[in-house]
């Protein structure tokens, strides 16, 4: 069932993933020492285009463009179509960015009608950008008090998140959802999640001590899972809030853009496990 969709922003190079992962192990194969051969011109070309094809192919703004790169004699002649001059000139500094080039004849074309081709398979880029995806909305679904991480199956195809498992109630499935949602790169999610009640077990006297020796640890842990989890997430701006904890009290503190930000802000630190108590009053507008 589809649990919320967001309209996915415009896919963001090169020729095929098969291509560029090739050239890529080539190019990282070649040993220094060989550089010095008669020749080290054509080998330095080689692989100075394959690492600047790569870095389109991870680009999420140039990967859908189906750019081509040719070097020769330490200059980059970039070749293909894109729908605006940003877009060019980010190529163009790539390329010059990279070791080796002296110079780039820049000869892509900037057409802002042009739709970039669709693919059946996804690119290189894509696949990495998904295994990103998710690891981090199972890292953020790890952490929670209310899912079972470690249960949850997390598939991502082109940023679209597929949840599978199991989840204590209603609200926890719910909140798995939002949760992933508002991962930075997901632009739709498929909440597959059970509802399956556990029963919860009861407290001993070694669990109370245990807990009591790892207090400063937990501190820890869950400061740095709150700053990560809010990092990660795409609709709170989480480099601007400060985050610490002590004895299982999270402190927010941070300017933000509105109200929904801040709710969410501390819907998320709330979220954590571990966390008995959200202070937010230093999180201003």
């Amino acid at each position: 069932m589809l649990f919320m969709q967001r309209k996915p922003a415009r896919p963001v190079i090169t020729a095929t993933a098969m291509r560029q992962a090739w050239c890529f192990l080539l190019a990282a194969m070649i040993p220094a020492w060989a550089l010095a051969d008669d020749g080290a011109q054509d080998l330095a070309d080689a692989r100075v285009e394959a690492r600047i094809d790569t870095t389109y192919a991870l680009n999420r703004f140039l990967r859908a463009d189906l750019l081509e790169v040719a070097v020769h004699d330490g200059k980059a002649t970039l070749n293909g179509t894109v729908d605006n001059g940003v877009n060019r000139e980010l190529a163009e500094q790539i390329a010059l960015g990279a070791d080796g080039i002296k110079a780039v004849d820049n000869q892509i074309v900037v057409h802002a009608d042009y739709v970039t081709p669709q693919r059946a398979e996804r690119s290189y880029g894509e696949v990495i950008d998904d295994t990103t995806t998710t690891v981090l909305v199972k890292s953020k679904l790890t952490w929670s008090r209310y899912v079972e991480g470690l249960s949850t199956e997390v598939i991502t195809e082109r940023g679209k998140v597929t949840l599978r498992g199991s989840a204590d109630s209603p609200e926890a499935r719910e909140l798995a959802g939002r949760m992933a949602l508002n991962t930075y790169g997901v632009v739709g999610v498929d909440n597959h999640l059970e509802v399956t009640p556990r029963p919860h077990a009861k407290r001993t006297a070694t669990d109370d001590a245990m807990g009591e020796m790892g207090r400063d640890i937990a501190d820890s842990w869950i400061t740095a899972k709150v700053k990560s989890t809010l990092f990660y997430s795409s609709n709170v701006p989480g480099s601007d809030i400060k985050v610490s904890t002590v004895e299982g009290v999270v402190t927010l503190s941070g300017r933000l853009a509105s109200t929904a930000q801040r709710e969410l802000a501390i819907e998320l630190a709330n979220d954590v496990r571990g966390v008995r108590q959200v202070e937010a009053s230093g999180l201003v507008i």
